[in-house]
């Protein structure tokens, strides 16, 4: 039950992946390996460097090991081990979606052999069997509520659900309810007493270089502590729908997920969830989603059962130097409004493709993560304010929020489509829309110009175009054909900027074309 962000499930290669950090899957009689190796020696700071023996140095290096310790021991009764259990039964022959073999390219690879890869793991035919999972979690609540990761408990759609505690109580959940868009769930037990609950800190408050603490079950191997510094926040991945991430460099392996990332108080402020790695375990890259977010949806699925989120109804994007320049502001100012949905509320407070929006609520928007955080929290059937910036011109605009709907969102990967109408300048070619080229593309538009090559290296490729987006708009006029695209470029070409509206599968956006 591993879930790995693809860009890819694990394999033999080498490249980078995404790996969420937290559940160890076992198979029906797996024997599990573990690979031990000496960690390498921490590397005091300069400030310590020398004799710290003597002197005040020596003295802040046992204030800072026990402020470790005294943070350790606030946190550590409240991190508990989760197991899962969930029934398969396969009809024909199959391989389960186990990792291969970890000892490979080490000198243990032959002996471990037979215990790994797809043979080990494939499941005769019409058999049924268990599929076992390993992940961490914190107690939020004396009640018996556990705060983990959505899969953890494969999105509650586990089974069974078993909590050990940190004195090695166990108990087998009655509720578990899971936020899969955030990655967050919670679990509920009962009969269980003299329970310790973990304080949340405030996220928002931490700063790059603050010192951390991860704790969890990795490997299985329970109340494991380690340490590191927040390297970076706000961080998207693309492995949840909402998403914010804090960067560590602690230490997060398989099996903490959903395990607490704390601070030096001894409060949350993450949840661990996935890894940046080459090898499946610890590369120095690890993410947890902020507590601030973590305890918002918590109560949500605490009061509701779900989470009831605010929404405005665009699609928005980061914006970058070249469509800073071709909007006239600041590169680092507000987002770019690149569709706005019918119906919702944005549609009808009168908000527009191509606005920018600069401020929400009177706070800043620097990107869509922060735009989304700011608006999803908000009370549904109020109005509040949003800052545009139109034609160059400042505005602002009442918008009332509402409830986002369940399926609220956007598909995914745009086929690719040839063409034959040719804009060298700006190195592409494009044709009419159809109504069966539309059908075959999933867009929802019945006018535009579709593109259908995209020339290697040119202005049009290394600004992000590609084959089967349909321009809709092109240097903000409406585009309804071929034609109308190959005019305006040729218009363009004196100036050499262009600003293309384009839709695919994965939604609307802008792309700024510049030819030097």
């Amino acid at each position: 039950m591993e879930k790995m962000r693809s860009w890819g499930r694990m394999s033999n290669q080498r490249s980078f992946v995404f790996v969420v950090a937290g559940v160890l899957a076992l198979a029906l009689i797996a024997v599990v390996g573990i690979t031990w190796e000496p960690a390498a020696k921490a590397q005091l700071p300069a400030l310590f460097a020398g004799k710290t023996q003597a002197g005040g140095n020596h003295q802040f290096v046992q204030q800072l090991s026990q402020a470790f310790r005294d943070a350790a021991d606030e946190v550590l009764p409240s991190v508990v081990m989760i197991r899962t259990a969930k029934k398969v039964h396969v009809t024909g022959p199959e391989v389960m979606p186990f990792p291969e073999n970890p000892f490979e390219g080490t000198p243990f690879e032959d002996m471990f052999r037979d215990r790994f890869g797809p043979e080990f793991f494939r499941i005769p035919q019409d058999q049924s069997g268990i599929v076992q999972g390993l992940g961490s979690g914190v107690i939020i609540d004396a009640s018996g509520i556990i705060l983990t990761n959505s899969h953890v408990v494969d999105g509650g759609k586990a089974d069974e659900v078993v909590v050990r505690l940190h004195d090695g109580r166990e108990f087998k959940a009655v509720d578990v309810k899971a936020d899969p868009k955030t990655d967050l769930a919670i679990v509920k037990i009962e009969g269980a007493k003299n329970l310790h609950a973990a304080r949340f800190g405030d996220s928002d408050a931490v700063q790059v270089g603050d010192w951390v603490l991860a704790l969890g079950q990795p490997f299985g191997l329970e109340g494991t502590v380690t340490a590191g510094i927040i390297s970076a926040k706000g961080r998207g991945l693309g492995i949840a729908q909402r998403e914010n991430f804090i960067q560590t460099d602690a230490a997060i392996n398989p099996g903490n997920s959903g395990g607490p990332l704390v601070n030096l108080d001894g409060e949350i402020i993450g949840i661990n969830t996935a890894i940046s790695t080459k090898t499946g375990g610890y590369d120095g890259v690890g993410f947890a989603i902020p507590s601030n977010l973590a305890k918002w949806v918590a109560e949500n699925l605490i009061k509701h059962g779900k989470v009831r989120r605010a929404y405005l109804g665009v699609s928005i994007q980061l914006i970058d130097q070249a469509l800073a320049d071709a909007l006239g502001i600041g590169v680092h100012e507000g987002v770019l409004v690149a569709e706005t949905l019918e119906g919702t509320p944005a549609e009808k407070a009168g908000i527009k493709p191509g606005d920018v929006i600069v401020k929400f609520a009177g706070k800043p928007v620097h990107s869509p993560i922060e735009l989304q955080g700011l608006v999803e929290e908000c009370e549904f059937g109020k109005p509040y304010p949003v800052e545009i910036i139109r034609d160059k011109k400042r505005m602002t605009i009442q918008v009332t929020l509402e409830e986002q709907p369940e399926d609220y969102g956007l598909a995914s990967a745009s086929p690719r489509r040839r063409g034959s109408l040719r804009m060298d300048r700006f190195g592409l070619e494009a044709q009419t829309l159809t109504e069966e080229l539309a059908e075959q593309l999933g867009v929802d538009v019945t006018e535009g110009a579709v593109i259908t090559s995209v020339k290697p290296g040119s202005p049009a490729q290394m600004a992000g175009l590609e084959e089967g987006m349909v321009v809709v708009e092109a240097n903000r006029k409406p585009v309804k054909n071929a034609d109308d695209l190959a005019e305006t470029l040729r218009e363009a070409s004196e100036t050499g900027r262009l600003l293309l509206r384009v839709v695919s599968r994965e939604g609307t956006r802008f792309i700024a074309i510049r030819v030097d």
